[in-house]
C-alpha cells in the first residue's frame, strides 16, 4: 500500500504537469523531498495527505490510502462498494463478460463461483443473492445495465442454466425501475472493451467501481468518477434500445433450445 501511495503522488503530479518544486509547495517540502516521497524512501503524513486531497479534489483519496497503509493491509474495496450499492438511488452498470451479480440467478452464480475455484461455493452464492435485496428494498434504486452481447451469448453453466438466466433478465427488464440494454457486436471497437464498471449515485455524490483480477477498485475522486461517466455515455450511445435489446436476448434463448 505504501508503494501505491508513492505511485499516486507521482501520478497526480505528472497528470497536473507539475514539477517537483510546485508540487512540494502544496505539502510544504522542497523538490528533493518530493523525489524521495515518490520513490518511497520517505512517507507523507496526514497533514500532507489532506493538503493533496484539497488541492486535487480527490474526495479523501490520499488520506484513505495513508490510513490503510498505516494499518498494513489493502482496503477491501468490494465490501466498501457493496455498502455504497445498498444506499444508492441510481445504478449504472456495464458488464463486458458476465451477467451483473445483482441480476444473476443462483444457478448462474453457482457456475461462476465453481469455475473460479472458490472453496465455499454455496456461501458465496448465498451472499450474492442476498445483495439483490438492494433491488427490492422500499427505497430501491433506478438501475440501468448495459451488457456486452458476449454476455448473453456465452452459455455459463450450460444451456439450461443460461436460458433460465436470460429469462430472468427479461423479467427484470419488465420492471419500470430496471433497464437492460445490450451493446451489440456490430458496434465494433468501443470504449467498453476496456472492462466492466459501475457508477453508483448516493446522497454524498457519485462513486465508481471497476472489476480487476484479484479484486476490484473503488473510485471516489470526483475527477476520476467523471471519466467513468464519459465512458458510460459513450457505451450507452452505442447500446441497442430496450426493445431491440429484448429481441436479442430472446434470440439468444432460442439458440439455447
Amino acid at each position: 500500500m505504501w508503494a501505491w501511495l508513492a505511485y499516486d503522488l507521482r501520478f497526480y503530479r505528472t497528470r497536473a504537469r507539475m514539477n517537483g518544486e510546485t508540487f512540494g509547495r502544496i505539502i510544504g517540502v522542497v523538490r528533493s523531498t518530493v523525489s524521495r516521497l515518490e520513490s518511497g524512501e520517505l512517507r507523507i503524513d496526514e497533514k500532507q495527505a489532506g493538503a493533496l486531497d484539497k488541492h486535487f479534489a480527490t474526495g479523501g483519496h490520499f488520506l484513505r490510502l495513508l490510513t490503510y497503509a498505516k494499518l498494513g493491509h489493502d482496503p477491501d474495496w468490494f465490501k466498501e462498494h457493496v455498502s455504497y450499492e445498498s444506499r444508492a438511488f441510481l445504478l449504472k452498470i456495464y458488464e463486458l463478460s458476465l451477467i451483473p451479480g445483482l441480476l444473476q440467478t443462483p444457478e448462474y452464480a453457482r457456475a461462476c463461483f465453481t469455475a473460479a475455484g472458490v472453496e465455499d461455493v454455496e456461501g458465496y452464492v448465498t451472499a450474492r443473492i442476498a445483495r439483490q435485496e438492494t433491488l427490492t428494498r422500499s427505497s430501491r434504486p433506478l438501475m440501468t445495465a448495459v451488457l456486452s452481447q458476449s454476455v448473453i451469448d456465452w452459455p455459463v453453466g450450460g444451456p439450461e442454466v443460461m436460458r433460465a438466466q436470460l429469462a430472468h433478465l427479461l423479467a427484470v427488464a419488465r420492471d419500470p425501475n430496471m433497464i437492460v440494454r445490450v451493446l451489440p457486436r456490430t458496434a465494433g471497437a468501443t470504449i467498453g472493451l476496456d472492462g466492466s464498471f459501475k457508477i453508483l449515485s448516493v446522497d454524498e455524490g457519485d462513486v465508481a467501481y471497476t472489476e480487476a483480477h484479484g479484486g476490484g477498485r473503488l473510485i471516489l475522486a470526483p475527477s476520476e468518477v467523471r471519466q467513468f461517466g464519459v465512458r458510460w455515455d459513450g457505451i450507452s450511445a452505442q447500446a441497442l434500445p430496450e426493445d431491440a435489446s429484448r429481441s436479442l436476448i430472446e434470440n439468444a434463448m432460442e439458440v439455447l433450445k
